[in-house]
Parts: structure tokens; sequence; C-alpha cells
């Protein structure tokens, strides 16, 4: 398996997590969701050691550096938008003129639950690892990651 795939897989294996994470919770299945993180870096563990392109050089080095700071440098705006749009919905700033009664809608103006930050952190989770190997594919590219050395 090449290096880049093993990151799709692990950001797949992510994902399958916040699936079932989110399973778990609705039907309250603590265990269930114990057991498949467990199961999940299980996979990640033993798929690791298949990979066949793991040569590490100062090329290498210098593509991994560039896609961790770049996804860095990205994924910290989302998360700080993110925290902010929850925090001003669970503190409820008052607005003028204040809201019309609660009668008027079906849902008037609900707080989320305290549950949905937990979801809304691993789908960031798993956003952060596929635009961590996206960046990965675009240095690997522009740096000739790819190109096989004829001797």
């Amino acid at each position: 398996m090449e290096k880049n795939n093993f990151y799709l897989l692990v950001g797949c294996v992510a994902v399958a997590f916040l699936i079932i994470f989110w399973y778990s919770i609705e039907y309250n299945i603590r265990l269930l969701s114990e057991i498949s993180f467990v199961i999940g870096v299980l996979i990640i563990y033993f798929t690791r050691k298949t990979v066949s392109d793991l040569v590490e050089d100062e090329r290498s080095a210098r593509i991994t550096e560039k896609a961790a700071l770049r996804t860095f440098q990205v994924f910290w705006v989302f998360f700080a938008v993110l925290s902010i749009g929850i925090i001003t919905t669970m503190v409820r700033i008052p607005s003028f003129p204040p809201p019309p009664p609660a009668e008027l809608f079906r849902h008037p103006g609900e707080i989320p639950s305290p549950k949905i930050i937990g979801f809304l952190q691993l789908g960031m989770l798993c956003s952060m690892i596929f635009l961590y190997v996206g960046f990965r594919l675009y240095y690997a590219r522009k740096y000739g990651d790819w190109v096989v050395d004829e001797e």
C-alpha cells in the first residue's frame, strides 16, 4: 500500500468511527464506541506495517513538514469559526429588539444539545485528516515525491 493511500484509509476509519460513535450515542450503547475505537486503532496499526513507500529522506520530511504546517494554518480558522458560533449560540446573547414569541415557531431558537459539540469536533478531526492528505498530495506532486530515480 502506498503512503498516501494509507492516509486516506486513516481518514475513512475516522469517518467510520464518527458514524459508529453517533449510533452508539443515539441508542445508548456505550461499549460500542469504545470497542470500535480500539478496533480502528488496530486497523491503522497493522495497515501501517504494509505501507511500502515509507522512505524518510530530506524531501519526504520537507513534504510532511509543509503539509502539516498548511493543515494547521487552514484548520485553526475553521476551528475558531465553529467555536465562536457554538459559544454565541449557547450563551444566547440578547438581541434588540427582543425576538418574537416562541409560539410562532416550531422550534424557536433551540440551543443545540451539548452532544452536538462532540460530533462537530469528531467531524472536524476527520476533515483535518483529509485536509492533511490533500496538502500531502499537493506537496508530493510539487516537490516530485513520486519521481523515481533511474540509476
